[in-house]
């Protein structure tokens, strides 16, 4: 025990924390408090030894070491561990011992379970209730205690308290009030300003600890309005009490000559910083609002606001319409305008009238024939307008296009149909509408068709185009064993045409040689006919037979004779004769001689065989087909011959020469007309003599020339082709 802090121990007894805490704050005050090392050394000299050590009161409270009595962390500058502690050994240990008269680390801690039991180390307090003047800390200490002062007190038991400097400020209310004496620590001091003014600086002061106040004596100034201007186009003259635009100043307006004053006409600044009522203005004086004219356009300048003194309008019109009145206005001072109100009028384009032969209808907009009006022209019946439809009149007061006119309406020229003469009247002009055209055929042809047509109003001709046909003769044909070779100028077999007769190698025409188609369509002359040639009459030899075959007659061309002897005699001679187209016979007359003079005989080649569309004739020395027999060839008409023309029976029974053939003449390859067809039938090979070929156009095509063509001997066709005409 030492002064008036003392330590106590449990000597009846161990407890576990909690149980000594309680025992200490029956007894005495709290657990040991350890405050420094000489508490500690003071502890470990006077306690006696104990195995199980003692209580102090230091716990860990949520997870941090705490001194329970002031409920204070643990600094690490009082730290009094053992080494190696605290070591929370099984995460338990949360209240702390002390070492007292251990061989090691004697007076230090450990951390150690709360529920052991050891003895409760116990303190009883030396300060007593509301030490220091209740104006400071107490403090223990071994044996006695010290007072710790709060700011702005101070003495042994903070009895004395700091004095700051007294306050006496001017043109300012002030109000105090002192705690702990006048113009002392904590004493406060509020500041205001009369009626007008406004502080400048804190509005309350305290003394503080330092013996300073808290901020500088505050001052009261007048409440100042915001700056006031004078008002666009007008003046201000001011009057000021407390300095420039402050409580109490007063202002007066007023406005140049053209502006009215709009607010009050003056305003006073009021102990709220506000000026009385609103600010006013200088108002342009108004003029009344003023309109476009009808199809005109309004624009103004205004200086001021929309039609007010210094404003100008200026008026102009519409594309078409003109000014009448001022081209502008001004507002004056008294509110008016100058000048008087414009219009605008349209502009007028010259009267119009409707075309011959048409008609006229107009629509005015703004007054007849004036900016705006349309005219539309239209033309009777059969006439057509030439020029712009409508007419409208424009802003510079003429008449858009040129003048129209009405024109007859035309139709396609006609022209004389071929073979034929054209006659027409015109009533309007050539070939237009009221029009008359009469068709006639020259001789030889008949009109087909309308004998006239009429120019009609929709610009065609009525009916159709008529057109002159050749009188057709009646058709003709070759002449048995004959041909036939026509020329036709207007088409087969008609006005014009010409034919001409001819007979194949052995046959004589008998009648004209030609015919042609007359203007009555009947041909001249009669119809000819190909008789064949005769030749000798034949008899048989003397002791011999003879036996014939007549394909066109008796003794008549291509007749053969076969010659034959009696027994006992032989043939000396040809044993056939043929009638050739010359009339005459081929070899020469045989004879029937006895058997004797009939050894010796010629050797034979084989008989030749007359070739396709033509003929040969041949010359015996020793005999039909024998040696020394020569045979001539020859085609018919249309034919040419390919090969040798004459053939020799050799010594070696053969002839010479290879066989020839009649081929037949070409005439030029055909192509079918543009918009036409072509069809062709070839008896003896495409384009070749007596080909024939038809022509023919499509709809809506006339075909010009012959329709039939045919390939005559001479390698020519008969016409030229037609073409196909629109």
């Amino acid at each position: 025990e030492v002064g008036a802090w003392t330590y106590h121990y449990s000597d009846q007894g161990d407890y576990t924390w909690e149980q000594a805490r309680n025992y200490c704050q029956t007894f005495f005050t709290d657990l040991v408090a350890i405050q420094n090392k000489q508490e500690i050394e003071y502890l470990n000299e006077s306690l006696p030894f104990h195995g199980r050590y003692y209580w102090i009161g230091i716990r860990k409270l949520g997870g941090t070491w705490t001194w329970v009595g002031t409920k204070k962390a643990l600094t690490k500058e009082a730290e009094n561990w053992a080494a190696g502690e605290p070591n929370n050994r099984r995460s338990n240990q949360d209240c702390v011992e002390i070492y007292i008269k251990r061989q090691r680390e004697s007076g230090k801690w450990n951390d150690e379970p709360c529920n052991r039991k050891k003895k409760a180390l116990c303190y009883r307090a030396s300060c007593q209730p509301f030490p220091c003047s209740q104006r400071g800390e107490c403090v223990e200490t071994i044996g006695s205690y010290r007072c710790e002062c709060y700011p702005g007190f101070h003495g042994p038991e903070c009895e004395d308290v700091v004095q700051c400097a007294k306050l006496e400020p001017k043109g300012t209310r002030m109000n105090c009030s002192h705690p702990y004496g006048d113009f002392s620590y904590n004493s406060t001091c509020t500041f205001r300003c009369q009626e007008g003014f406004e502080r400048q600086g804190e509005g309350t002061l305290r003394c503080l600890a330092s013996q300073q106040w808290s901020a500088d004596t505050p001052t009261c100034t007048a409440i100042t309005c915001p700056v006031l201007s004078a008002p666009d186009r007008g003046e201000l003259n001011c009057s000021h009490l407390h300095g420039d635009f402050t409580f109490g100043s007063t202002c007066a307006f007023s406005c140049q000559t053209g502006f009215a004053l709009v607010g009050p006409e003056s305003r006073e600044c009021t102990a709220t910083g506000t000026w009385t009522g609103n600010g006013p203005q200088c108002k342009a004086i108004a003029c009344p609002e003023l309109s476009a004219p009808d199809r005109g356009e309004l624009n103004c300048s205004h200086l001021h606001g929309d039609f007010t003194f210094g404003s100008t309008c200026t008026f102009s019109c519409q594309m078409g319409f003109a000014l009448v009145g001022p081209e502008s206005r001004e507002c004056t001072a008294a509110g008016t305008w100058t000048g008087d109100t414009p219009r605008c009028e349209a502009i007028t384009c010259p009267v119009l009238s409707a075309p011959d032969r048409g008609e006229m209808n107009c629509s005015h907009l703004h007054g007849n024939f004036a900016f705006g009006s349309t005219c539309t022209f239209s033309c009777q019946m059969g006439f057509a307008l030439t020029g712009p439809e409508s007419h409208e009149c424009t802003a510079t007061g003429t008449w858009t296009g040129d003048t129209p006119q009405c024109e007859a309406i035309t139709c396609p020229v006609l022209s004389a149909p071929q073979w034929g003469e054209l006659n027409c009247s015109h009533l309007h002009r050539d070939f237009a509408f009221g029009s008359t055209c009469a068709f006639s055929c020259q001789t030889g042809f008949l009109l087909m068709g309308p004998g006239s047509r009429e120019c009609m109003a929709t610009g065609i001709w009525s009916g159709d185009a008529p057109r002159c046909e050749a009188i057709t003769c009646p058709v003709l044909s070759a002449p048995d064993q004959g041909e036939l070779n026509c020329s036709h100028l207007h088409g087969d077999f008609t006005f014009g045409s010409t034919c001409a007769f001819s007979c194949q190698t052995g046959f004589a025409l008998v009648g004209p040689e030609s015919r042609e188609c007359t203007a009555t369509g009947t041909w001249t002359g009669d119809t000819p006919r190909c008789k064949a040639i005769a030749c000798p009459e034949l008899s048989a030899p003397d002791r011999g037979e003879l036996n014939c075959s007549h394909l066109h007659g008796d003794f008549t061309f291509g007749s053969t004779c076969t010659f034959s002897c009696q027994m006992g005699f032989a043939l000396m001679g040809p044993e056939s004769r043929e009638c050739t187209a010359a009339g005459t016979w081929t070899g020469d007359t045989p004879q029937c001689e006895g058997r004797i003079a009939a050894r010796v005989q010629a050797i034979k080649c084989s008989a030749l065989a007359t070739p396709k569309m033509g003929q040969f004739a041949c010359s015996h020395l020793h005999g039909d087909f024998a040696f020394g027999s020569v045979c001539a060839f020859s085609c018919q008409m249309g034919f040419v011959l390919m090969g040798s023309e004459s053939r020799e029976c050799t010594a070696m029974g053969t002839w010479t020469g290879d066989n020839p053939q009649c081929k037949a003449l070409s005439c030029p390859v055909l192509d079918p007309p543009s918009r036409g067809q072509l069809s062709c039938s070839h008896t003896y090979g495409n384009f070749t003599y007596n080909a024939t070929c038809t022509f023919s156009c499509e709809e809506g095509f006339v075909r010009m020339g012959a329709e039939v063509l045919r390939c005559v001997a001479t390698g020519n066709w008969t016409r030229h082709p037609p073409i196909c005409a629109g």
